[in-house]
């Protein structure tokens, strides 16, 4: 099967299977020599596809963002071991974790805390629980401003004690590095770097409410490098990095930040690509393909034209061109306007390839996507956002 087979149709999201490859492989060997363990965050593609590809390289467990999200990845049977990076406070959804760890859907799932009354609904749905040990729970720790997690480390510790003297399962302190600095320039990584003396801190204070080690929790996706040489300062701690862009990186945003390359590791690849039809050109200088806001992230870039390939009467691809210079400037729903510059004109039926920034908002628009070698189709991927 070839991505211009009948069967298929523009728009077409394709991920290159050597960069998938490559960017799973990099990162858990990276993780894994750093000395830390690594769960990475499921909510950048919601697919049980990638997901096999994670957990076959060595992932702990899988990090999901929603308690919806965490059902939908308990529902696949794959993943025995989840975090929920955030707090669960629902009824709920604490009735449904509850029935689902007592019917071994998971072997160990850990939730965030950062207030009194969320610990009280912990204790209270878990009050008699015969395997309220497979729920750990992680104290979150925020910044001044930011959104979720507990401000200052005294109240982390007093938070610690809460849970422990409710009979819960105290496992350690958790936070995201992301609201501390917008680019990873050097003022940047030092505000990351003091944050995670700050969660260190935290953690340390609470490590003897703890039974073992006392982990240590953070994102990472733009500032790995950062999180795991200071979280891995701890004595006795086990790190636990929640990175998720890195399985397909992106052409913009993670491809500018790469905390792997500082590792010393080697650049991580970008894997999407979205291909969309030259639909009109009605005006010198500007094309109209088919790929819009429905298609593909504009939250932190447009989208980046890469390619153009020529289409036959069978609808087959020709050889690509460059397009240097071209740029996209605005999108709607299904539209993208392309900038070209004098002396690369495209024709209606061309089909332009796409890279993006943000790889979260663009597979989310997504529910199929095709792995690529080449133009050749290997595995059909489903995203079940």
């Amino acid at each position: 099967m070839r991505i211009d087979d009948p069967g298929l149709s523009w728009p077409l999201l394709t991920l290159d299977r050597a960069a998938l490859e490559h960017n799973v492989t990099t990162v858990a060997a990276a993780v894994s020599t750093a000395g830390a363990e690594l769960a990475p965050h499921v909510k950048t593609h919601m697919s049980p596809e990638l997901w096999a590809r994670q957990r076959a390289a060595g992932a702990w467990g899988a990090t999901l963002a929603t308690p919806t999200q965490l059902r939908t990845a308990l529902g696949w049977s794959t993943v025995p071991r989840a975090l929920l990076a955030n707090e669960l406070v629902d009824p709920r959804d604490l009735a449904w974790l509850r029935a689902a760890l007592e019917r071994g859907d998971a072997e160990e799932v850990w939730v965030y805390v950062d207030s009194a009354p969320g610990v009280e609904l912990l204790a209270a749905a878990f009050d008699g629980a015969s395997r309220a040990g497979r729920l750990g729970v992680l104290v979150e720790v925020g910044v001044p401003g930011g959104r979720t997690g507990v401000r200052t480390v005294p109240d982390a510790v007093a938070l610690a004690r809460d849970v422990v003297g409710c009979g819960l399962r105290l496992v350690g302190v958790a936070g995201y590095e992301g609201p501390v600095a917008a680019v990873t320039s050097e003022e940047g990584l030092a505000a990351v770097a003091r944050w995670c003396a700050t969660l260190r801190e935290a953690g340390e204070a609470v490590a003897p409410l703890v039974d073992g080690p006392v982990v240590l929790s953070a994102g990472g996706s733009a500032f790995a490098d950062v999180v795991l040489h200071e979280l891995t300062a701890a004595a006795g701690a086990r790190v636990v990095l929640r990175s998720g862009a890195y399985v397909t990186s992106d052409h913009g945003h993670y491809r500018r930040s790469d905390p792997w390359r500082r590792l010393g590791a080697a650049a991580l690849r970008p894997a999407i690509t979205v291909w969309a039809s030259v639909l009109s050109v009605p005006e010198p200088g500007l094309a109209i393909c088919g790929l819009g806001r429905r298609d593909v992230s504009s939250d932190l870039d447009l989208p980046f034209p890469l390619v153009v390939r020529p289409v036959d009467g069978a609808g087959r691809l020709g050889e690509p061109r460059t397009l240097d210079g071209a740029r996209v400037t605005a999108l709607n729903d299904q539209h993208a306007y392309l900038a070209v510059p004098d002396g690369a004109p495209l024709r209606p039926g061309e089909v332009v390839g796409f890279g993006v920034s943000h790889p979260c908002t663009t597979l989310d628009r997504h529910r199929t996507g095709v792995v690529t070698d080449g133009d050749a189709v290997v595995e059909q991927v489903t995203f079940r956002f």
